[in-house]
Formats: C-alpha cells, structure tokens, sequence
C-alpha cells in the first residue's frame, strides 16, 4: 500500500509541475491548446495572474515531494495530507468555478490518495 500511496503523491506532484510550467511559462503558447474555452485574446493581459497561479501549483508539488523525503512516519503522513487536501479543496473550488474537469484532473488524483491513507490506517489498526 505504501508504495501505491507513494506513486498517487508522485502523480499529484507531477501534475502541479505542468501546472506551473504551463501557467507561468507557456501560458502564451501551450496554454491556448490546453484552455480552449478561454478567450484567445485574454492570455497576453492575464500572463502575470497566470504565472501567479502557476507559482502556488509549485508550491503544492514541493510540498509533495517534500512529504516523500520526511523519514518519520508520522510526519510523512501528516505533511502528504495537508498538501494534498490543499490540492483537494483547490480543485473542488475550480470544478465550481471554473470547469467541472478540474475536479477530475486536480481533485479526485488528491482525493484518491487521500483514500489510500485511510485503508492504510485501517489495516494497520485492524
């Protein structure tokens, strides 16, 4: 279960990098492919609110990584939970407001891990 847990942190983590990259590097280029239904002539004027956005992903993505580094168990357990239910509320706040695929993408990767550590928790204890 652990290294399941281990590679959903990863996947988690790996996404909020292309988020970063996307929004704060080729929000002018790749992103028009990528967000369709925003308006083409939006992306230049909101370039830095991107790069903005794309800055806290990175935050979440270190915040992973860092988690898989943290050699105390419980420690480990608790900083992985908090970023990704940061991850989780972030991407039920953008299925609201923004596209209901946000939640799919962002939330649900965040939520299934968050998952994963309760079996684990509950085997453990059982």
């Amino acid at each position: 279960m652990h290294y399941l847990i281990t590679i959903f942190i990863i996947i988690v983590a790996v996404e909020h990098l292309y988020f970063l990259w996307l929004e704060m590097f080729a929000w002018t280029t790749t992103a028009k492919k990528v967000f369709r239904q925003f308006p083409e002539e939006l992306f230049e004027p909101t370039k830095a609110l991107a790069a903005n956005q794309g800055l806290y992903n990175g935050f979440l993505a270190a915040g992973l990584i860092w988690s898989l580094f943290i050699q105390n168990a419980e420690w480990h357990v608790n900083v992985a939970l908090f970023f990704l239910c940061c991850v989780s509320v972030a991407g039920i706040y953008g299925a609201f407001t923004a596209s209901r695929k946000i939640f799919v993408v962002q939330a649900l990767p965040a939520l299934i891990t968050i998952g994963l550590f309760v079996v684990e928790a509950a085997l453990r204890k059982g």
